[in-house]
This record gives C-alpha cells, structure tokens and sequence, in this order.
C-alpha cells in the first residue's frame, strides 16, 4: 500500500472518528489530507521508501482561529492514535504531529514553503519561489476539506500563476537549455573537456524537464523527482522519454546532440502550438528573447533572464 492510501486509510479508520469527538460541531471545519515533503506524497514511493521518514500518519489543517479554539486538544488526541497501522510506525510523534503531519494552520503550513500565509500574491514573490516549494505545496491528496480554506490557496497555487511569470520562466529556461545544449555541451566536447561536457548535459536535461513542466502548466518537483514525474505530464511525456534516454542510454557524442537537437524542435514545436512564438529557426536562445518580449509587466521584462 503506498504512502498516501495508507495516510487515507488510516484517517478514515482512526482519525476522522477522533477528529469528530475532540472537535465536536467543528469537526468539518478541519482540513485533512496528506501534502507536502516526501515521495509519498507525489505518489512516488516505493518499498525502499520506507527505510526513513516514511509513516500512516496525517496532516490536519485549520484557521488560525480554529487552532486557538481546539488545535492543542486535536494534536493530544493524534498523539494518542495507535503507534501502528498495517505493519507501519507511526513514528516520532510530538506535541507538533510527525514532521510534516498533525496539526497546522492554513497560513503556516503554506508558510513553510511560500513564505506568505498562503499564495504568492505579487510577480515578484511567484518569482522568488523555486517550483519544488509550490510543487510540494500542492501535491498528495485532499481528503476532506468542508470549510474549504486550505483548497482554495491550494487551487490559486496551482492555477494561478500570472501569465507574465509562466512567461519569463519559460525564457529564462529557453536560453538555460540553449547554452548548456546547443551550445556549451559540444564545445566542451570540441575542447576535451569531457567532464564540463557531462554537467552541461546533465544541466540541459534539467533545464529541459523544467521546461516541460511549464509547457504543461505544472510545478516541477525537485531533481530526485522531475524526471519520474514528467513521465506522467499530459503533453511532451514522449519529449521526457527522450530525456531520460539521453541520461541513461548508452550514446555516442554525435547520437546525443541529435537527440538534443529532437529535444529542442519538439519544444519549439509546442512554443508554436500555444502561439508563444512562430518558428524561427532550431535555435533556443532567439525564442527566449521573442517570449520575453511578450511579458507585458516591465519590471519582469527587463528583468535578466
């Protein structure tokens, strides 16, 4: 049973009952699910996964108000769930729940990771904050959320990044994976640097999966995790095989930039579909500058890139 079954299953045994007498006609005003660090909470998670900071507890979530009101009785009664559920620890609990589990407010839990009290509310602030935080901050799975409040900052992280942010993100990554690809990745090759060659294609492949991400709109997890997940994203998963295969396949230089060079078509090709730029040639970097131009708030245009 992976993390976050195991998370719902054990809620739904223990913990709604538990909620519901310590909370009383209050109980639907807590938020419960299991969201934030960890693969078990991407879904990710495997048999290896166990070996650390892995458990069958929960995260609850209330206002500010309501943690006032009943918070410490709801994080004594979690304490006191049973130290196990199929097979599983619930480990290191505390008066503050198990890492990231147990009791939180709406604001702090999105705190930790947005450093607001729940979305990003200006450009500048979306971008200041590296997408693994808002990929974390929004990934595993809502189990009950009556009052609503923490589904609301939930979906506004998620869909509501400013058009001129998605913008500059994506420049930003199309020179990254220009340089490191089309250009610095043969040239280091051309010098013998072979080594610089390595981390200039580890880079491009980086910059390319993050690219990705937000061709589909998403935040991308951080590097353990970016490439598991594209494999899942509703456009260019076949562009992330490609990825993956130029990581991991055995390759001769030639046969890697070819397939770097595949890389980058099937991104303008996507650039063209969502009308972020006519074709112009095979070369990223010329794409960075024409979507750049498209930003519409001057102070994230002329930003650098």
């Amino acid at each position: 049973m992976q993390g976050i079954e195991l998370s719902r299953a054990f809620y739904m045994e223990y913990g709604r009952e538990m909620i519901r007498s310590v909370s009383g006609e209050n109980a639907d005003r807590v938020a419960v699910g299991l969201v934030g660090h960890g693969s078990e909470c991407f879904g990710f998670d495997d048999e290896i996964s166990t070996d650390h900071d892995f458990d069958a507890g929960f995260c609850m979530w209330l206002t500010e108000s309501d943690e006032e009101k009943f918070g410490f009785a709801l994080e004594r009664a979690y304490m006191k769930l049973p130290d196990t559920y199929e097979g599983v620890s619930v480990k290191n609990k505390s008066i503050y729940g198990t890492k990231n589990k147990g009791v939180h407010t709406i604001p702090e839990f999105y705190r930790f990771y947005t450093g607001c009290d729940g979305a990003p509310q200006s450009d500048i602030e979306w971008l200041s904050i590296p997408s693994f935080y808002l990929a974390e901050a929004t990934n595993g799975e809502v189990f009950c959320d009556n009052l609503g409040q923490f589904t609301a900052v939930r979906n506004e992280i998620l869909y509501g990044m400013p058009n001129d942010v998605w913008l500059k993100k994506i420049a930003s990554k199309a020179l990254s994976v220009a340089q490191s690809g089309q250009y610095n990745f043969l040239r280091c090759i051309a010098h013998g640097e072979n080594a610089a060659a390595m981390v200039a294609l580890s880079n491009f492949c980086l910059d390319a999966t993050e690219m990705l991400y937000l061709l589909n709109r998403k935040h991308s997890p951080y590097y353990k995790w970016i490439f598991r997940g594209a494999q899942n994203l509703p456009k260019m998963s076949e562009t992330a095989e490609k990825i993956n295969k130029l990581l991991v396949d055995k390759l001769d230089n030639g046969e890697k930039c070819g397939l770097i060079e595949k890389i980058c078509s099937e991104i303008i090709n996507e650039f063209t579909a969502q009308n972020l730029s006519h074709r112009q040639g095979d070369y990223l970097e010329s794409y960075a500058y024409i979507i750049n131009d498209k930003i519409k708030n001057s102070e994230i245009r002329n930003m650098p890139l």
